[in-house]
């Protein structure tokens, strides 16, 4: 477990300790080394952070394509550790911050508390508790200060660029997604719109077989608190030593959970990093933190269907009208690349089995920079992402990552078949 911090708030210093960040990365992508003690300082930086600058560490400990390959091992190795394992805060803060939000004391609200946190993320820390009727449930608290901190980050637009380039994560207009981005984030602070979000994907697949989402425990949740029932299970690195056939049930559970909600519901969690599973050895998958939830316009959710169908039936033109659709393109240098550019990413349900692997992630996630020399010719045609898009494409890099890593050949085509079949 991670040593215990209070969150740094104020903006000079997070911006001094971000550049730190940023230069030590930098200069370790330009040497010779392997990175590795540029990584570990990067990991006690962002993890005292926590954060926006947490997840910044959490995304490029798993996302192919961030790091380049001759410090990936290294970068990932260490920067895994903020998976779930970032600074915690004070325990009596934690307290002070229930009692505050469920107006009673602990004694009152809980049968049995343990003081050491489980996990301590980017925004909040979990600790395992017992209710006074013998349930055993989980309990976020957010870090004391987060809201303070995350503000600060935002207002960073420059160092947060400069950072995310530092691990070649080069956004497109970055400007133009910093609004939306920013409402995303500061939803995360409120847990009662988390818990509502929660109940909505659990009621949504209580028939699915092999697909758990966590029950919320109203009574014990409010805006800075959220309880739930306590799931056991396996964590990603242990689910990726399971038998073969067990890991293709994963896949296949967390292809469903993704695009199940995505093209029947019109919605998605965007948040697909490791910590957020619990594995079973029956090969079902339990789903935690919703925290990073984007509608889809009815037209986008739409157009997303219709570019699956024509992917199956490996449609190339109508896949490319679609995608338009959703895009919003106008026709030009930079419509014409980003088709193709989607048009690969489908490369998975264009087959009757299809095995990912890293270096198509790393291929896909490296190929968006090759877009952005658009941005600076008036002739492209460039035209701003739709809402939402963002956030999608930090699923997909993600959640194709992960994929990945369970080294599984999978039938994805099928699994489409079938939820497009559904009203």
């Amino acid at each position: 477990m991670a040593e215990e911090t209070e969150v740094p708030t104020g903006r000079l210093l997070r911006l001094g300790r971000l550049a730190q960040v940023g230069a030590r990365s930098g200069l370790s992508m330009l040497g010779r080394g392997d990175g590795s003690a540029a990584a570990n300082r990067a990991v006690e930086l962002l993890g005292n952070l926590r954060g926006l600058a947490a997840k910044v560490g959490q995304m490029a400990s798993y996302v192919d394509g961030v790091v380049p390959d001759a410090q990936r091992e290294a970068y990932e190795k260490a920067l895994s550790a903020l998976r779930n394992a970032t600074a915690h805060s004070p325990f009596e803060k934690v307290r002070a911050v229930i009692e505050t939000e469920l107006g009673q004391p602990m004694a009152m609200l809980f049968a049995e508390f343990e003081q050491q946190p489980m996990a301590s993320a980017s925004i909040g820390q979990v600790h395992r508790a017992r209710l006074h009727d013998g349930q055993e449930v989980v309990v976020k608290v957010q870090h004391p200060g987060i809201e303070a901190a995350i503000e600060a980050d935002l207002k960073s637009t420059g160092t947060m660029a400069g950072m995310l380039a530092a691990v070649g994560m080069k956004a497109m207009d970055l400007q133009g997604v910093h609004g939306e981005l920013a409402a995303r984030f500061r939803e995360e602070l409120d847990y009662r719109l988390e818990a509502q979000r929660q109940t909505r994907f659990a009621t949504f697949y209580a028939s699915e077989p092999g697909i758990h989402v966590p029950q919320i425990v109203a009574s014990h949740s409010a805006q800075r608190v959220m309880t739930s029932a306590l799931v056991r299970g396996l964590d990603f690195d242990q689910a990726l030593r399971e038998p073969e056939a067990t890991r293709v049930k994963y896949a296949q559970q967390l292809w469903r959970f993704v695009f199940k909600a995505m093209m029947v519901d019109g919605v998605f969690n965007a948040d697909p990093h490791p910590g957020n599973y619990i594995f079973h050895e029956d090969g079902s998958v339990s789903f935690l933190d919703f925290g990073c939830v984007q509608e889809l316009e009815p037209q986008y959710r739409d157009a997303a269907r219709g570019m699956h169908h024509c992917a199956v039936n490996n449609d190339e033109a109508g896949f490319k009208r679609f995608a338009a659709i959703a895009c919003n393109t106008r026709p030009g240098p930079y419509e014409t690349e980003l088709l193709a550019y989607l048009w690969r990413c489908f490369e998975p349900l264009k087959h009757s089995s299809w095995h990912m692997t890293r270096e198509y992630v790393a291929s896909v996630v490296r190929s968006t920079q090759d877009m952005r020399k658009h941005m600076f010719s008036r002739r492209s045609n460039v035209t701003p992402p739709p809402k939402g898009v963002m956030l999608l494409n930090r699923l997909q890099f993600g959640f194709f990552s992960v994929l990945a890593r369970l080294d599984v050949t999978v039938n994805y085509a099928a699994i489409d078949r079938g939820l497009m079949a559904l009203p």
